[in-house]
């Protein structure tokens, strides 16, 4: 014989809606969620087999809740206190103290969980589940920098409306050089990747020598411009500038070069001043000081980094040019535009200082 449905489950007065709202709730526990849905269907008259295929739980977890409210009421449906001695310190009081400098007499600059733990009397696991809780990451520090540049929101303006409207007949160019880069050559030969066992390469190596690339990315197609020399001074510079032009010929269609490009020292001299006023087809546009993230050609800088240059062994200054040529080449036969999302005002909205007090001192 089957097993008859259960009766429906009675509902107090008013505790539907509450039930309700906290299905509907996305600040609450998940299990408090789930337990008012258990109570909802089966006050609809669900069967409890029906309702754990439902909800996703077993039949005596339905029951359970069942019972608790039909006993206790929504109150029931709260955990019932954990076994075990009661917390001595609440999560949110280690996290206070997280938050503020440890004493100059331990000489550190911020908590780890075994200081904290011996300052509060409470064992470094405590505290560190307090951290996991709350998000709190002491032994973590990032960096920011602001623009102090008084053009800072034309610059901005002027790169950016480059980027997502750049004029008729214009080819687009961020321009940069990547210095110091290190011809480093390991001790012993890398030993290469396996399954579950990545490459491996020796800690120690021979320096031998450095070189700068200088490079012009085209951001309507990705293609990359470039030099390998071994300063970057002015001199060099300027005849990178002329490459550039070379590469990007004046066929008499009116097509000019807009070159993006950093404050830097070498890019602002007389010489490099006096070529562009030579060759009006070319403009530039500077970015705000502290602005280079600005310039595309430093994602592209990022990408040769990554793929050719960290992992590489040079034995010498040549071989690291010669390397370095061969991605570039190797690039250009693959490469893609590099597309710019974020308007003025986004990016001008964000860097704005936010006021933090208002006590006019």
């Amino acid at each position: 014989m089957a097993n008859r449905a259960a009766a429906a489950l009675v509902l107090r007065e008013g505790d539907r809606e509450v039930l309700s709202r906290l299905t509907r709730s996305t600040s609450g526990r998940a299990g408090l969620a789930q337990r008012a849905r258990i109570v909802l269907l089966a006050a609809d008259g669900e069967s409890n087999t029906a309702i754990a295929d439902k909800v996703g739980v077993s039949r005596p977890t339905v029951l359970d809740w069942r019972g608790r409210y039909d006993g206790e009421g929504i109150a029931g449906l709260d955990d019932d206190p954990r076994s075990g001695r009661p917390r001595t310190i609440e999560h949110r009081q280690i996290v206070a103290v997280t938050l503020s400098p440890p004493p100059k007499k331990l000489g550190v600059t911020h908590w780890s969980s075994r200081l904290l733990g011996a300052h509060l009397g409470i064992s470094n696991g405590t505290v560190a589940k307090a951290w996991r809780e709350y998000g709190v990451q002491p032994w973590r520090v990032e960096t920011f920098t602001f623009s102090t540049d008084p053009e800072l929101v034309a610059k901005v303006t002027d790169v950016v409306g480059l980027y997502l409207a750049p004029p008729e007949n214009a080819i687009v160019l961020c321009v940069d050089e990547k210095s110091q880069i290190q011809a480093l050559d390991r001790t012993a030969p890398m030993l290469p990747m396996q399954p579950h066992l990545p490459a491996r390469r020796t800690h120690d190596y021979i320096r031998h020598g450095t070189s700068t690339l200088f490079a012009a990315l085209e951001i309507a197609t990705g293609q990359v411009t470039a030099a390998c020399k071994p300063r970057h001074r002015h001199q060099e510079f300027l005849a990178f500038l002329q490459q550039v032009a070379r590469a990007y010929p004046d066929t008499g269609d009116g097509t000019e070069l807009h070159l993006v490009m950093d404050n830097y020292a070498a890019h602002k001299r007389v010489e490099v001043r006096d070529w562009l006023t030579a060759n009006p087809r070319v403009h530039v546009h500077f970015t705000p000081t502290s602005g280079s993230w600005l310039n595309l050609v430093e994602v592209w800088f990022g990408i040769i980094e990554r793929q050719a240059i960290h992992r590489g062994t040079f034995d010498s200054v040549a071989d690291l040019n010669a390397k370095i040529r061969a991605f570039i080449t190797g690039w250009n036969d693959r490469c893609h535009p590099f597309v710019w999302t974020k308007t003025a005002a986004d990016i001008l909205t964000k860097a704005n200082r936010k006021t933090t007090s208002n006590t006019g001192h």
